[in-house]
């Protein structure tokens, strides 16, 4: 966090607040608001007001809180969520409950806070809070990760004592926290107006060629079944996204996930990894920038059986290896071009990826230790170490996924800056 508060003065900040024990935060959030020089006005969903009275929050923001679509006393009441989201410059959701989560993520509109989230033109970010196994849930998950497919910023809960008597991931972000990403999202609508006001984000990488790979691969034994892992391309995607973003042309090869192509990106599926490494080796050369976020099958069954396979006691599967796509890349890698790996590791995390980086000859490797809560696939956070081939290091706080993607391309595309000049 930055040593002095941020400066807020004249903002026009929103504060969505959802039914879950963690609303009494949204009081010292609303006065840090105010403190910076915003002015916030309060939504409040009706399952918020059984644990923080509109009348605590309306004295701090010395405005009325509002709830229903339609409020009392208030001229052009029928639109005021079409003025509100016009008015403001950001919109807080915190704390956001996995009820309000799913209607943000399925467009719900029932409430003044639903309603204004459709219509508001500014970024919007969520902060969830909800007990640790509901924040896991594999729905709640995906919510939050259509959430920023559909371009919301989310902060990963905090992990700590819960209401339940549990301790794990769940907590609201602190308010705190909460206001200085606030700041960041502001400035950086700010920046991204001022670069260019006939697009979105920067154009860092306008005229540039991008590859990217993305979550797993599935290697059938019989019609029926295959092997796979865990992957579910989140990390991938993002980076084709944020890439494609910031004027990037973006081919994004990816593996069989659930998830929603990237506006903007021109998307190759593939299911086996010989699939994948034929397509990436189709790309490679083309590609000023390669991102393999994929996580490759290492084995493929010996042979496929044409049937499916009936039950025995014992059943014995021969295995041998898939192709090394990425060393085979990094074997081809043109001059000027840039090669970056990711690495998953359990035990000896920083030496294996170091190894690999050298071995594959690649440009970054970015490290996931799945010892470390939040990294991984599945959860839409990761915690991530990059390591260069000058043989610096940084190790990257909790972040979401689509943070960690933006994180990545700003460490390489700043030391590619470096070199070149």
């Amino acid at each position: 966090m930055s040593a002095s508060p941020p400066d807020l003065t004249g903002r026009h900040l929103l504060l969505g607040v959802t039914g879950s024990i963690a609303a009494y935060k949204a009081a010292p959030l609303v006065r840090l608001f105010k403190e910076a020089g915003a002015e916030v006005q309060v939504l409040m969903t009706p399952d918020a007001e059984r644990f923080i009275t509109p009348l605590t929050l309306g004295t701090l923001s010395e405005r009325e809180v509002l709830t229903e679509i339609f409020p009392e006393n208030e001229e052009g009441s029928w639109t005021k969520h079409v003025t509100l989201g016009e008015w403001a410059d950001l919109f807080v959701v915190a704390p956001a409950t996995a009820h309000t989560v799913a209607k943000l993520a399925r467009g719900f509109c029932d409430s003044m806070l639903t309603a204004t989230a459709l219509s508001a033109r500014c970024p919007l970010l969520v902060c969830p809070a909800m007990d640790r196994e509901m924040y896991r849930h594999p729905a709640t998950q995906d919510n939050l990760e259509r959430l920023e497919e559909m371009g919301y910023a989310v902060m990963p809960a905090a992990h700590g004592e819960l209401a339940s008597g549990l301790v794990g991931q769940g907590r609201m972000p602190e308010p705190d926290a909460i206001r200085e990403r606030s700041a960041e999202m502001i400035d950086r609508a700010e920046q991204s107006t001022a670069a260019s006001s006939a697009s979105f984000g920067d154009r860092s990488l306008q005229g540039e060629s991008v590859l990217v790979t993305a979550g797993p691969t599935q290697e059938p034994f019989d019609p029926v079944r295959v092997l796979t892992n865990r992957s579910t391309g989140t990390m991938g995607h993002a980076l084709a996204r944020s890439a494609a973003r910031r004027g990037g042309t973006v081919t994004l090869i990816t593996g069989p996930t659930t998830l929603a192509p990237p506006e903007d990106v021109d998307v190759v599926r593939v299911e086996t990894a010989e699939e994948m490494n034929q397509a990436v080796q189709a790309h490679r050369d083309t590609a000023d920038l390669v991102f393999m976020a994929a996580a490759v099958a290492d084995y493929t069954p010996a042979e496929r059986s044409n049937t499916k396979l009936k039950k025995g006691d014992d059943f014995v599967l021969h295995l041998r290896r898939t192709p090394d796509i990425l060393k085979t890349v990094g074997d081809h890698k043109r001059s000027g071009q840039i090669l970056v790996g990711f690495a998953m590791e359990t035990n000896d995390a920083y030496e294996n990826a170091r190894r690999k980086l050298e071995e594959k000859n690649l440009d970054w490797i970015v490290l996931n230790d799945l010892t470390e809560e939040g990294a991984g696939f599945g959860p839409n956070t990761n915690r991530v170490t990059l390591l260069s081939r000058d043989g610096a290091s940084e190790d990257l706080p909790l972040m979401a996924k689509s943070d960690v993607a933006e994180a990545i391309l700003d460490r390489v595309l700043s030391a590619h800056s470096e070199k070149a000049s």
